[in-house]
This record gives structure tokens, sequence and C-alpha cells, in this order.
């Protein structure tokens, strides 16, 4: 199973960081290049403890639907949301936020399964792992973005 693991420092607030991390809304916005749309469940605001959200996204020219649901939740400590059901055979996803003097460390921990044993191994090795870490990288980065400007007001008042 590869594991991805991203740390990001934000020159915000903790609460902050920990809600736009969690808001449906910003994954909208950091995710318009697969043009990610939350189509049942929680589909808008904050996702919390025992929610779950369907995701629809179009990854390498496919539409593909994929369930996740906060397992885990200790605000504004650390969230794991675990998909229920998609393209993986199984993920696991931990967010744990960390105050350090002016700055919140995040950090994504980001621990998943391909599904097609030999073959979804050596995709993992050719592409899928540089693309999960490109695509939660830009995650992080307009999540920095919102939470470093007054953009995270706009987002989190909905």
């Amino acid at each position: 199973m590869p594991i991805i693991h991203l740390e990001t420092k934000i020159k915000a607030e903790l609460e902050v960081v920990f809600d736009l991390s969690r808001s449906i809304d910003l994954h909208k916005i950091s995710t318009e290049k697969t043009n990610e749309t939350a189509i049942a469940g929680k589909t808008s605001g904050l996702i919390e403890m025992n929610e779950s959200v369907t995701w629809r996204a179009k990854h390498f020219g496919f539409y593909q639907t994929l369930t996740s649901k906060i397992t885990e939740f200790d605000r504004p400590n650390f969230f794991i949301d675990e998909m229920q059901k998609g393209a993986f055979k199984e993920f696991k996803h931990e967010h744990h936020f960390k105050k350090l003097n002016q700055t919140t460390l995040m950090t994504d921990i980001f621990d998943y399964k391909s599904p097609y044993g030999f073959l979804g191994k050596l995709a993992d090795k050719l592409f899928l792992e540089k693309y999960m870490t490109k695509l939660l990288a830009e995650r992080n980065n307009v999540i920095k973005e919102f939470a470093e400007s007054d953009g995270w007001k706009l987002v989190l008042s909905k």
C-alpha cells in the first residue's frame, strides 16, 4: 500500500485550517480541474463525525464516483476520512493539525490500496502515486491560500 505523507505550514489559526480542511465548499474549489462535485451525503458546509460525502470527478478521462466517511474526529487536532465506495480497493486519509508558534502544521497521511493486484501496483509505480501526491499538494496549497488571506471568511461563513 502506498502511503503519501505531506506537511504544509500555514500562517493561520489552527481552528481555521482545521475547518477549511473539512469544508466541502473549499474542496470543490480546490478540485476544479477535475470537475469534482459533491452529489450525495453532505454536499456543502463542514463535514462532521460519521457524515459521508459522495464525489463525482473526472480522472484520467473518465468520470468516477467515490464515497468517503469521517470515521474519527477530534476538533481541531485531527480527523480521518475513509473510502466507503469507489475506485480504490481502500483508502484512509488522516488529517493532523498542530500549532507551531504563529503557524499551523497540517499533515496529511494518505494510505491507499489500488485494485487489480499486480496491475494496480504497477499503476501506482508508473503514475498513480505521483498523481495523487500532486492532487493532495494542490489541495493543500488552496487551503493555505484561503487560510492566509481573508478568503477563509467567505468559505466558513456559509
